[in-house]
This record gives structure tokens, sequence and C-alpha cells, in this order.
């Protein structure tokens, strides 16, 4: 069975969320502190992470190397209300699986649980150069069109941008990186 650790400060939000992920078949287990979620994670042994960035006073990105030392093979997903590029990409590079802002749907969440790094690794091509800021922001403006089955608004209020704005981002061609 799938175990879901929530590491959540907001009570009521992991509460909901706990409630839709049982319905997809996760047993769930809650916490709303750094030092609560490094317990439960050694005692409860989940599967699955799901991690708000920011946990009262504290960074859930603190969190990332410590959970995956633990756990090596968990799927972890961090959540945030304050997305940005820079936070996508060392959430990735400190060990999360994927990265996701708030608000999000069921059906994006479980998604994102679901897919784990041996899959995105099959199906994503090893670079021997980082992309550069430019690429990264047009695969995760792509990665968040599609979770928003190519819903143009709803995709722009979840990265928090003017829908014009998006649309002509969209109107360009995918940067490429010249090697």
């Amino acid at each position: 069975m799938n175990r879901l650790l929530i590491i959540e400060d907001d009570v009521a939000l992991a509460a909901l969320l706990a409630r839709r992920m049982s319905k997809q078949g996760f047993e769930c287990q809650q916490c709303h502190d750094v030092s609560q979620g490094l317990l439960l994670a050694h005692q409860f042994k989940p599967t699955h992470v799901l991690l708000d960035m920011k946990l009262e006073q504290d960074n859930g990105l603190k969190l990332i190397a410590p959970l995956r030392k633990l756990l090596p093979k968990v799927t972890m997903v961090l959540l945030t209300g304050y997305a940005s590029i820079a936070t996508a990409v060392e959430a990735i590079r400190l060990g999360a699986d994927n990265y996701l802002t708030k608000p999000v749907d069921s059906q994006t969440l479980f998604h994102a649980l679901s897919v784990t790094a041996a899959d995105l690794a099959m199906n994503t091509a090893l670079e021997e150069e980082p992309l550069s800021p430019k690429r990264l922001e047009w695969e995760h403006i792509q990665q968040v069109l599609t979770a928003n089955s190519g819903n143009v608004s709803a995709t722009a209020r979840q990265l928090g941008m003017h829908r014009r704005t998006l649309q002509r981002k969209l109107l360009k061609k995918p940067v490429m990186d010249h090697r």
C-alpha cells in the first residue's frame, strides 16, 4: 500500500489533502513542522512525501536532503504558494521528484505523486550541461500547462502571471540551448 506523509503547517489544508489522497488509495499521516516531519518519516516509513515549502518559520527545502537520506526511494513532491523557477530548480537539485504550486487539484497532485524519478529518467535523456534559465522557464510552463489540461487561464493563475503574458510566452518558439 502507498503510504503518504503530508508535512504542511496549514492544519486545515493538511487534513483536506489527506482526505483527497485517501480517496486515491493512500494511507495518510500528517504533521505540521520540521521536527515532527522527520520523526514521522522515521516511524511511518512513507512511500510518498508531500512537503510544504514554508513551514511556519522554517523552509521545507531544508527537509529534502534529510528525508532523501532517510528514505532514498520515497517519491517526494514539494508544494508551495510561492512559486519561482529558482526554487523549483533548487528543490529538484536537492532531491524532490516534483514541484507544485498551491492551489493544486487532486488529479494534478495524484499524478505528481504517481510519477517516480525512475519514470522521469526513462523519459528524459541525460544532459551533460544544465539547461539555460530561459529553457527551464519554458519547460516549467509546459509542465504546468499540461497539468492544467492546456487551460491557459488556470496555468497563468498557478504560475502567478497575467494570462496575456503567458499567452505571449507560449507564442514564442521553445528556447533551445546552444551547445
